[in-house]
């Protein structure tokens, strides 16, 4: 058998032993793709962060902390985000973002204390919690091929990290996949047979605990929509970063027909042409400015005119008609 490669391309190849188990009595060897973190966006924490591809179906948090100890040693590893819940926490967070900019702008200027604020962010947290379904498994599983980014303590723990990928390479003495004496199996549910009957007995949650689930998603949504109509109304009087304001229909958030839209806008044009006329010659220096300008203008017309006719008659003094 040919010896794997020890990078390929960005990626330092990383092969782990995994335990025999009861339905596939052999040990096998997986290759997890490891680098330095270097997302699109990045971050603080980019530095001291690993990015491991191809992680293993059954990963865990407690899966990654063995195996990052066996290379380091313990107190380097510090958390692990897979790719699922990566993908959980942007959804969250690109709704967050599809709010106009203008209603972020309007709750920035009617927000409150910064302990409030974050109080009412644990009270939301708590809110959203209650309101979840209970899970129906007792362990999740990844998809083949996936991916998880691991934060260790600094940017040192990084380069030991690669370095000892490297010396497992030569000493060919690879990481068991949940620590010597698979330590990690007694710390997780089972797969497996007890998996799924646990996954059965899951699906069929108590009555009062999702009662009490769905009367929490209620609460919440009602809440937010009351927040929603609550924008939507002061958005009515506050402008845009354009001068625009916002046009809604009745006391609800829904949206004005496009006649209403254009109808509104056209009044909130006129209106500031006519406060723009009120306040032309409001002062005494603006009247003497405008009545100067006029005379200015008057005198510029007059000695264009003036140039104008004697332009005309020394034409006219030029023309001599044919005999």
């Amino acid at each position: 058998m040919a010896p794997s490669p020890q990078t390929i391309g960005e990626f330092s190849v990383l092969p782990i032993s995994i335990p025999p188990v009861p339905s596939f009595p052999r040990n096998v060897v997986h290759y997890l793709y490891v680098r330095r973190n270097a997302p699109k966006i990045p971050t603080a924490n980019d530095s001291r962060s690993l990015f491991l591809a191809n992680v293993p179906v059954d990963s865990t948090e407690l899966h990654l902390r063995a195996l990052f100890a066996s290379l380091v040693g313990a107190g380097r590893f510090e958390s692990a985000s897979f790719e699922d819940e990566r993908k959980e926490a942007e959804a969250v967070a690109a709704a967050l973002d599809a709010a106009p900019a203008q209603a972020v702008r309007l709750l920035a200027a009617h927000g409150k204390k910064r302990k409030r604020e974050d109080q009412e962010a644990a009270e939301r947290a708590e809110e959203e919690a209650a309101a979840r379904l209970p899970s129906t498994w007792t362990r999740p599983l990844r998809k083949s091929g996936s991916t998880a980014v691991v934060l260790l303590a600094d940017e040192k723990s990084v380069q030991q990290v690669l370095k000892a990928i490297a010396k497992v390479h030569k000493s060919k003495k690879y990481p068991t996949w949940g620590g010597e004496g698979n330590v990690v199996a007694e710390r997780v549910p089972q797969l497996g047979s007890i998996w799924i009957k646990a996954h059965n007995q899951l699906s069929y949650p108590d009555r009062d605990q999702l009662q009490a689930a769905v009367d929490a998603f209620s609460t919440m949504f009602a809440r937010r929509e009351r927040e929603a109509a609550e924008i939507a109304k002061r958005l009515r009087n506050e402008p845009d970063e354009d001068g625009f304001v916002t046009v809604t229909r009745g006391g609800r958030s829904a949206p004005a027909t496009r006649n209403e839209a254009e109808e509104a806008k056209k009044k909130m044009i006129e209106k500031a042409e006519k406060k723009k006329q009120e306040m032309t010659d409001f002062y005494r220096f603006q009247m003497r400015e405008r009545k100067k300008a006029e005379q200015e203008e008057l005198v510029k017309r007059f000695e264009e005119d003036r140039q104008k006719l004697d332009a005309m008659r020394q034409k006219r003094g030029k023309f001599v008609p044919e005999a």
